[in-house]
């Protein structure tokens, strides 16, 4: 998938992922330009990362995915929760669980107001309309129907989904067609970057395509070392290949697009960071900027499980024989079960009354996972409801363990560190129980097994959450954005990190605040609006 190497482009781009790739090809829609990206992991070419399903096999596969953790605290019952970040062409979007949200007008008009110009919900609209095409409808003053990513409802009816509807209008939470429309608030079927039962990554739809005008030159296996510096300028980057420590240069930038977490850790390598820690380890300081690796945010969810009777659920459809007749449903084109991300419904609610905007998002499916971790479905036909907060306050760090380029980064969310995350969760929690226990499910309700009725007191669901709430795996603000350094930005609104010339950031880790949603659609649209940036300068 690559045109034959050189050692001196004009952007060298590290990763491949939701933005990474989407800034690769956007570049490379001038043919005078040479662009080179280095992707740590293999290409993908093994079948479960182009099946949606396949998102069981893969996300903790460390062939194909960064199998890093948390450090414990007491807030996860002494766990360390898994935070698993794409490793192949397409980065996490070749291993995700699929959804696509952008989140809410506020999200990106609270991102401008503090102080990052061009950032506004209106000025961003039309990042995300030119990546999508939404193959389901929606209002053409809102969604995009020509953009290469292909975004598609699920269209595979279930009593116990349909019950669940029914039971959530029941609520007052009525049914909204499209929750990247005019508002977020309902209950309603997850929209997914799925088409024609395949996964669509950002490696196929967007950086493939890119790769056949021939100016593009893709690496894998390539993890990136550091950054290389002169004279203030990024010039270039090396990185490991086959064992082997190469450099490629940059003649004009170097793009960091690499996520959440390897992001900080490559910039810390290179010398970019706060200094008195970059000393401690030996590490020349080129740039002092203490908001590296700081301000990490991510969507802590919890799942309450429910055992079904009078429907087959996914648990027993997963199970041969009945997956060979799934398999059978995939190839003639029909609805199966291969063809879903890990979610089927959605519902936004506010946590209280009062609230004019959701801060709570909700997954249901008819599945069921044990000790509520998305990977190995129960032996019993079960259902899920899931429960985060949308906005978190608690904020953690991504700090160097070592000088050793290929240690793993010591990752500390902090999560439910503040007191108002750990009301609103435990009110989420409250919603998500009352949702399952709707009048319209109850021809298909027999017990609450996790966390069981015993668990009543606030105590005493704060202390499930605390055992088994996992990640959403929306890490993000590790290099956010901002206009001053000293109050812990690392770029600005155009995405160049404060210090250095020639060196931008262009992916999750740029977001000044979380987004009110799954984080990937905002990340492919920060790498769309980023090309432009990068053109325009």
């Amino acid at each position: 998938m690559s045109a034959p190497a050189a050692d001196s482009f004009d952007y060298v781009v590290v990763g491949s992922g939701a933005a990474g790739a989407i800034v690769a090809a956007r570049l490379g829609e001038d043919p005078a330009l040479r662009i080179c990206v280095l992707e740590a992991g293999p290409p993908d070419h093994r079948p479960y990362l182009k099946l949606p399903a396949g998102f069981i096999k893969v996300i903790f596969n460390p062939a194909v995915a960064w199998q890093f953790s948390s450090e414990p605290t007491e807030r996860t019952g002494g766990r360390r929760i898994p935070l698993p970040q794409g490793k192949t062409l397409g980065g996490s979007t070749s291993i995700n669980g699929l959804v696509y949200n952008r989140g809410q007008r506020e999200d990106f008009d609270g991102w401008a107001a503090q102080g990052n110009a061009g950032w506004s919900y209106d000025e961003v609209l039309p990042y995300f309309q030119r990546s999508e095409h939404f193959v389901d409808g929606g209002d053409p003053a809102l969604r995009g129907h020509n953009g290469p990513l292909k975004v598609s409802l699920p269209h595979w009816p279930h009593p116990i989904c349909e019950a669940f509807l029914e039971g959530a209008a029941e609520q007052g939470l009525a049914r909204n067609p499209d929750y990247n429309g005019a508002y977020q608030q309902g209950v309603g079927y997850f929209q997914r970057s799925i088409h024609n039962g395949w996964r669509m990554s950002t490696a196929g739809c967007f950086l493939r395509p890119a790769v056949r005008r021939g100016n593009l030159d893709v690496r894998t296996g390539a993890q990136a070392l550091r950054i290389l510096v002169e004279g203030g300028r990024a010039c270039g980057v090396e990185y490991l290949q086959d064992g082997v420590r190469r450099q490629v240069r940059a003649r004009r930038e170097v793009v960091v697009s690499a996520g959440a977490i390897n992001t900080p850790k490559l910039l810390q390598l290179s010398g970019i960071g706060d200094g008195e820690r970059l000393r401690a380890l030996g590490i020349a300081t080129q740039v002092h900027l203490p908001g590296v690796g700081q301000h990490l945010k991510d969507h802590f969810s919890v799942r309450l499980v429910v055992s079904v009777k009078n429907a087959t659920t996914i648990n027993e459809l997963a199970r041969v024989p009945r997956l060979w007749g799934q398999a059978w449903q995939w190839l003639r084109g029909k609805p199966n079960i291969l063809q879903l991300s890990p979610s089927v419904v959605h519902w936004f609610a506010a946590s209280q009354p009062g609230r004019e905007r959701p801060d709570l998002q909700g997954v249901f499916s008819p599945a069921s996972y044990r000790e509520g971790y998305v990977g190995q479905l129960d032996v019993f036909p079960g259902m899920t409801c899931g429960v985060w907060q949308h906005r978190p306050q608690s904020m953690g760090s991504v700090e160097l363990a070592s000088a050793d380029p290929l240690a793993d980064p010591v990752v500390q969310p902090r999560y439910l560190a503040e007191e108002g995350d750990r009301q609103t969760l435990i009110r989420g929690v409250r919603q998500a129980r009352a949702l399952l226990q709707s009048q319209a499910l109850a021809p298909y309700r027999v017990d609450e097994v996790m966390p069981g009725p015993q668990v009543q007191s606030d105590d005493e669901i704060l202390d499930f959450i605390y055992r088994y709430g996992v990640s959403s795996y929306h890490l993000n603000g590790t290099a956010r954005m901002g206009p001053r350094p000293e109050a812990g930005a690392v770029v600005d609104a155009q995405l160049r990190v404060h210090g250095l010339q020639g060196l931008r950031v262009i992916d999750a880790s740029v977001m000044p605040e979380i987004t009110s949603a799954n984080t990937c659609a905002a990340t492919m649209m920060i790498g769309n609006k980023a090309a432009d940036l990068i053109k325009q300068s």
